[in-house]
C-alpha cells in the first residue's frame, strides 16, 4: 500500500523537538543469544532516526523486555515506560523493527496507536513511517496488527496441535516425577537406582497401612529416612537429592496418576486476566485432553490409585459429609469418623468434656445443620456407654480371628524393620561407591600436580567421613530396630491372639489402635437417642446388628443419696426438724451423695425433691395451731401467744430452723379458755 504523504513531510519541526524511542525485543532469551542478527538489525533503527534528523542525545534504546513475549505487557516493563513517555507527549518518533516486536495483541496495537494518534507521535519500521493522525497511514497500521496476532495464532496453533497428536499417542515428553526417568530411546521407565524405587514402594505401603498421608510422614521422620527428589530448576538441575518427607510432597506423590503408570496431558488450564497476565487452573480428569492408562510401569496399580485418592477425600476433615471419614486419631472416641445421625444421615463430629482429675468423657454430636443453616443441632450423645457397648460387641465378634490378626500384625512388624534396614543399608552401599570413586581419581592424578593432588585427596577425606557416619548410622538404627523386633516375637503374639479380650481391655493399648481394628470389622454406626440409645451397626460385608442402650445419666443423677437415708428421714420428720435430723444422720456415720457431712440444706433438698410429707404438714395433720388460729381461740393477741409459747404455758412445736412453730390445742376444759369464757 501506498503512504498518503512522503516522509520528509510527514517529520515536522514539532516531532524533531522531543525524543526518539527505540524499542527492542526477542521473544525469548534463547533468542536472544542466538539471534543475535535480528538484535542487531532492531539496534540499527537508531541510525534511520539520525537521518531524519534526530540528534544521538535525543534517542531512547528500550531494551529491558529482552527475553518477554509480546503477547502481554503484564511482564514487559520497558513497554509499559514507553506508553507512560508517549502519553505523556515526550515522544515524537517510536521505532520498531515491525509491528510484532511492539505487540502481539490487536488490543496492545490499537491503544499503542490511539496514544500516538492524540499526541501526534510518528511510528517507524524497516518499511517506513507512519503517521497514526492520517486515515491511511492508521488503516496501514491495523491490518498490520491483525496480520501480526494471526501469525502468532497460527504459529501456536501448529505447534500445539503436533504436541496434542503426540500426546494422544503418549510420546509428548514432560517433566517426569521423581522415581521416573526418560531412556536413551525416550521411554519412560522406574529410576535405575535401587533406593529409589524401593524408598516409593515403602511410601506406598506404609500408606496403605495407615490410610493417612500425614501418618506416613511420621513413620518417615520415626525411622528418620529420607526421601529422594530431583531439582528441576537451578544449577542442580537432574541431580538427586535425599531430604526429609514433607506432608505436601506426599499429598502430591499421591495424587500424581504417574506413580500408577498412567500419561496425562492437559490438567491445567490458562486464561487471560483484566490486567494481561496469566493465571492458571486445574480441571477436572473428565476434562483432561489425554489420558492413557498402563502406558509405562508404575508402582501401584490403577485401582490403588483410586482408592489412595478416596482415602484423601474421606481424610478431608474439614468438610463432613457423609461419605467422607476421618482418619483414625488418638482421641478416646472409638466410633470417631464412623458415627452416622440416625435423624438426618449425616456424620457425626466428636467432642471431649474435661473432668477433674484428668478424667475425659467422649460424646457424639451431629451439628452440621447447625453449621450450614444456623438450626438447632440434631443430637448430642454421650459417648461413654456407646464405646463400652461396641467393645463387648468386638469381644464377642472378633475371637475367632484373633490368630489370624496376630500373624498378619507379626509379618508386618518384620516388613517394616526390613524394609526400613534396607533402605539404610542402600545409603551406606551409596556411600562407599562415592569414597572408591573419589579414590580411583585421587590415585590416578600426577603426584606432582599438588595443586590438584590435595583437592582431591581431602575430597577423598570427606567421602571416608561421610561413609563411616552412614555406616555408625545404620548399625545404630539396625540394633535398635532388632531390639524392638525381639520384643515381639512371634511366640508372644500367638499367646496374646488367645486373649484378644486382655489385649483389647490392656491400657497400653494405644487407642489409634482399636479405632483402626474396629475399621477393619464395622463400616459405620447410626446412632437415635431417645427414651434408650439404638446403635444400628453395619459390618465390613452388609451385615448389621442392633444394640439398645440405656440413656446415660445426667449429673445430678449421679448425686443420689442413699436409699436408707431417704426411709430415715421420712421416719425422723415425725418428732424432728431438719437441723436435728442432719445431726442425727452424721451420728450415724451417714454421707450425701458426694460423700460430703449432711446438713440441714441437704435435708431440707432431700426432702422436696423425694416428695417427702413435710413436718408442718405432718403436725398439722395431727391437729396442731398457727399463731394466729391460736390467738383467736384464746382471744389474746399474737405477742401474747407467744410469749406464753416460750414460758411453756402453751406447748409448742418447731417445724423448721427459723423459730417457726406450731401450737397444741389447750382444750376445752384449759384454765386459758375458762379465762376468756
Amino acid at each position: 500500500m501506498r503512504m498518503s504523504q512522503p516522509i520528509d513531510q510527514k517529520v515536522t519541526a514539532n516531532h524533531l523537538k522531543r525524543q526518539a524511542y527505540c524499542y527492542v525485543r526477542q521473544s525469548t532469551l534463547k533468542q536472544v543469544f542466538e539471534n543475535t542478527e535480528s538484535t542487531k538489525r532492531q539496534y540499527a533503527l537508531r541510525e534511520r532516526a539520525m537521518a531524519l534528523g534526530w540528534t544521538i542525545p535525543q534517542i531512547v534504546t528500550v531494551d529491558s523486555d529482552l527475553g518477554e513475549t509480546a503477547t502481554s505487557v503484564a511482564d514487559r516493563e520497558g513497554f509499559r515506560r514507553l506508553m507512560t513517555d508517549v502519553s505523556m507527549g515526550r515522544v515524537g518518533l517510536v521505532m520498531g523493527l515491525e509491528v510484532s516486536r511492539l505487540a502481539r495483541n490487536n488490543a496492545d496495537w490499537a491503544r499503542l496507536l490511539e496514544i500516538c494518534a492524540i499526541t501526534d507521535t510518528l511510528i517507524l519500521d524497516e518499511e517506513g513511517v507512519y503517521n497514526p493522525t492520517d486515515f491511511n497511514d492508521r488503516l496501514l497500521l491495523n491490518m498490520k496488527g491483525t496480520f501480526s496476532e494471526v501469525e502468532l495464532h497460527v504459529l501456536r496453533s501448529r505447534l500445539r496441535g503436533g504436541a496434542l497428536s503426540k500426546a494422544r499417542r503418549g510420546e509428548f515428553k514432560t517433566r517426569l516425577p521423581t522415581g521416573y526417568l526418560y531412556d536413551h530411546n525416550d521411554k519412560v521407565i522406574m529410576d535405575p537406582d535401587k533406593q529409589v524405587q524401593q524408598c516409593f514402594h515403602l511410601f506406598f505401603d506404609i500408606f496403605k497401612r495407615t490410610g493417612a498421608a500425614f501418618a506416613t510422614v511420621k513413620a518417615f521422620a520415626k525411622d528418620d529416612m529420607k526421601f529422594p527428589c530431583r531439582s528441576h530448576f537451578g544449577p542442580d538441575k537432574g541431580e538427586l537429592k535425599w531430604q526429609r518427607l514433607t506432608n505436601s510432597r506426599a499429598r502430591l506423590v499421591l495424587k500424581n496418576p504417574r506413580y500408577a503408570g498412567a500419561y496425562y496431558y492437559g490438567q491445567q488450564r490458562s486464561r487471560k486476566n483484566i490486567d494481561g497476565s496469566t493465571s492458571y487452573f486445574m480441571v477436572p480428569r473428565e476434562e483432561w485432553l489425554v489420558l492413557l492408562k498402563d502406558a509405562h510401569p508404575g508402582y501401584i496399580t490403577w485401582q490403588q490409585y483410586e482408592e489412595n485418592l478416596q482415602r484423601i477425600r474421606e481424610n478431608a476433615v474439614a468438610y463432613n459429609a457423609i461419605d467422607r471419614k476421618t482418619p483414625p486419631r488418638e482421641g478416646p472416641c472409638l466410633l470417631q469418623g464412623i458415627a452416622i445421625c440416625g435423624k438426618c444421615g449425616q456424620r457425626m463430629t466428636i467432642r471431649y468434656k474435661y473432668q477433674s482429675k484428668g478424667r475425659v468423657e467422649p460424646a457424639y454430636l451431629c451439628q452440621r445443620n447447625r453449621i450450614e443453616r444456623c438450626e438447632n443441632s440434631c443430637q448430642y450423645i454421650p459417648g461413654a456407654g456407646i464405646d463400652a457397648a461396641i467393645s463387648k460387641l468386638l469381644l464377642e465378634s472378633v475371637t475367632p480371628l484373633t490368630l489370624e490378626v496376630a500373624l498378619q500384625v507379626q509379618q508386618e512388624l518384620e516388613s517394616r524393620f526390613h524394609e526400613a534396614d534396607k533402605l539404610r543399608w542402600q545409603q551406606v552401599e551409596r556411600m562407599e561407591y562415592e569414597a572408591n570413586l573419589a579414590r580411583r581419581r585421587f590415585i590416578q592424578v600426577d603426584p606432582d600436580n599438588r595443586l590438584v593432588a590435595d583437592t582431591l585427596e581431602a575430597e577423598w577425606n570427606e567421602k571416608l567421613r561421610r561413609l563411616q557416619d552412614a555406616k555408625d548410622y545404620y548399625e545404630k538404627y539396625h540394633r535398635i530396630e532388632s531390639e524392638r523386633l525381639k520384643k515381639a516375637k512371634q511366640k508372644e503374639v500367638l499367646k496374646l491372639a488367645k486373649d484378644f479380650s486382655g489385649l483389647w481391655q490392656n491400657p497400653k493399648t494405644p487407642v489409634r489402635e482399636k479405632k483402626r481394628m474396629i475399621r477393619f470389622l464395622i463400616e459405620d454406626v447410626t446412632m437415635i437417642k431417645k427414651e434408650e440409645i439404638t446403635l444400628n451397626v453395619r459390618f465390613k460385608g452388609g451385615a448389621t446388628k442392633t444394640l439398645k442402650i440405656p440413656l446415660p445419666l445426667k449429673g445430678w443423677q449421679h448425686n443420689l443419696p442413699d436409699p436408707k437415708i431417704i426411709d430415715i428421714i421420712d421416719e425422723l420428720l415425725n418428732n424432728h426438724n431438719y437441723s436435728e435430723i442432719a445431726t442425727i444422720l452424721n451420728n450415724r456415720g451417714y454421707k450425701s451423695g458426694q460423700g460430703h457431712r449432711i446438713d440441714r440444706a441437704t435435708v431440707t433438698g432431700i426432702t422436696h425433691n423425694y416428695k417427702l410429707k413435710t413436718r408442718y404438714a405432718r403436725m398439722r395433720a395431727t391437729g396442731k395451731l398457727t399463731v394466729h388460729e391460736t390467738a383467736n381461740l384464746l382471744g389474746v393477741t399474737i405477742a401474747t401467744v407467744r410469749r406464753w409459747g416460750k414460758k411453756a404455758i402453751i406447748k409448742t412445736y418447731p417445724y423448721n430452723d427459723r423459730n417457726g412453730c406450731l401450737y397444741e390445742h389447750p382444750g376445752v376444759n384449759s384454765p386459758l379458755m375458762k379465762k376468756r369464757a
